[in-house]
């Protein structure tokens, strides 16, 4: 008899420990508090600030899209917080141009540009932050909407998007001869692209960036056909899988429409979307 009470109380004790154990591993029972999850190097983009490389956050409200990580991450921070994504640039581009101060080590001497032509300002005098936030899942709108003057998306390589104008009504015609290579120039606050920036994307399908909506942003091709899409609505976009998803969603392409003669305009259309202001 006195054998069986023995186990039974060491069985008991083990069962305790164990519940106890259990419960300390779940923390708050709230489970209204939503996990944050954010890229915040380049060394370890695929990680969270927790070290879980899932990016699902505790409560299962959404998983970080892949395209995210595409972002460079000493300019860019993308911070997931239940159903909306909040992406902070300093603005400042990750590759070359001669927009820079001449003694900064991505200077390069203008090209398709000169000296006469540049916009007044250099990109490292612009000291700032640039946040956009959208819904983790974007849907489109039942209307379509208009594009402003300013900032119109985050490019993946820090800097921002502009559409199609060059000031209020005014087309970009006259202000081709000031961008860079890139189809970039400064003013009236940051560097910003207005043409495909043929650094990290040139007749190809990459990623180009995030547009105010929530929807991504490639290049001319189709990377689910390799070819030139040719279902794309007025804003150039369509649902097709893409090389961060193979679930069909909806996004946008530059459009394989020339500009001049020899350009490609980012996004020249209205938004499908539901649009956030970028601050």
């Amino acid at each position: 008899m006195q054998t069986n009470l023995s186990q039974y109380f060491i069985t008991s004790l083990i069962t305790l420990g164990l519940t106890l154990a259990l419960t300390g591993c779940n923390g708050s029972s709230d489970s209204s508090i939503d996990t944050v999850d954010t890229i915040e190097s380049s060394d370890s983009a695929t990680e969270t600030d927790s070290g879980d490389s899932s990016d699902e956050d505790d409560t299962g409200t959404g998983i970080l899209h892949s395209a995210y990580y595409e972002f460079d991450t000493d300019h860019v921070e993308v911070v997931l917080n239940g159903g909306t994504v909040s992406i902070e640039t300093n603005g400042l581009p990750n590759h070359t141009s001669p927009y820079w101060s001449a003694d900064h080590a991505l200077f390069v001497e203008p090209t398709v540009t000169s000296y006469e032509q540049m916009a007044p300002g250099n990109i490292d005098e612009f000291v700032g932050t640039y946040t956009l936030t959208v819904d983790n899942t974007p849907e489109k709108a039942a209307d379509t909407s208009a594009t402003g003057l300013g900032a119109i998306g985050i490019a993946v390589s820090g800097s921002v998007i502009y559409n199609d104008e060059e000031g209020p009504g005014i087309a970009l015609d006259g202000a081709v001869g000031s961008l860079d290579f890139n189809g970039a120039h400064t003013g009236p606050q940051s560097y910003h692209y207005h043409l495909e920036p043929i650094s990290f994307s040139e007749d190809d399908s990459n990623l180009i960036g995030v547009i105010a909506d929530g929807f991504f942003l490639y290049g001319r091709k189709c990377n689910s056909t390799g070819t030139y899409p040719t279902d794309l609505d007025a804003s150039g976009g369509h649902t097709s899988i893409t090389q961060h998803t193979q679930d069909a969603e909806y996004h946008y392409h530059i459009q394989n429409e020339v500009y001049l003669g020899a350009y490609y305009i980012l996004f020249p259309g209205d938004y499908q979307g539901n649009a956030s202001a970028i601050r």
